[in-house]
């Protein structure tokens, strides 16, 4: 594992409000309220048309994820991580996928079952999380999960970059060979 990387220390007299712009206006920007979100059920819309199982659902904060959205006017710029909520529907599932570039964390708010399978170098770890569990998953590790719950399950999530690289999935996995439209 990498060593955590030290961010430069900011002191407020480094601290610089864009031009153009107020302190009010500055602060305002970087807020994201909730009755400005929507849920965006086609972020990642090929896999479900390739399989309904992976129905599920982004509504982002800061930054477009790493779903392949390329630009959404209606976020917080990312600055150092992405945040976004997931809704996912019982029985369905996030495929195993991989990121290179950052660690993603997932926080469940609401659900009561939610299998996370975590695979690296041939090895396989699982776990089911429910409500307020938290799973921190570095980079370079397959990550999957699966709501084996009967009820929607809402997640917070969390990626260590400001514009995350799109993952890949595993060679032998059927959502390696379908295509990813250009968001």
């Amino acid at each position: 594992m990498n060593q955590p990387v030290k961010m430069a220390e900011i002191m407020p007299e480094d601290v610089t409000i864009p031009e153009g712009k107020t302190f009010e206006q500055w602060l305002e920007s970087r807020i994201a309220r909730y009755d400005t979100r929507k849920l965006d059920w086609n972020a990642l819309k090929f896999q479900a048309d390739y399989d309904p199982k992976y129905r599920r659902a982004q509504m982002r904060y800061i930054g477009t994820g790493a779903t392949g959205v390329a630009h959404d006017d209606n976020v917080v710029p990312a600055e150092h991580f992405t945040f976004s909520t997931m809704v996912l529907p019982a029985g369905c599932e996030g495929p195993l996928h991989l990121h290179t570039d950052a660690e993603e964390v997932f926080f469940v708010l609401r659900g009561r079952k939610l299998r996370f399978m975590i695979e690296h170098m041939g090895q396989r770890y699982e776990a089911v999380l429910g409500e307020r569990d938290l799973i921190s998953v570095p980079p370079g590790m397959y990550r999957g999960l699966v709501n084996e719950g009967i009820e929607e399950a809402l997640m917070l999530v969390i990626i260590g970059s400001t514009k995350p690289e799109t993952p890949s999935y595993p060679a032998d996995h059927p959502l390696s060979k379908v295509k990813r439209p250009k968001n």
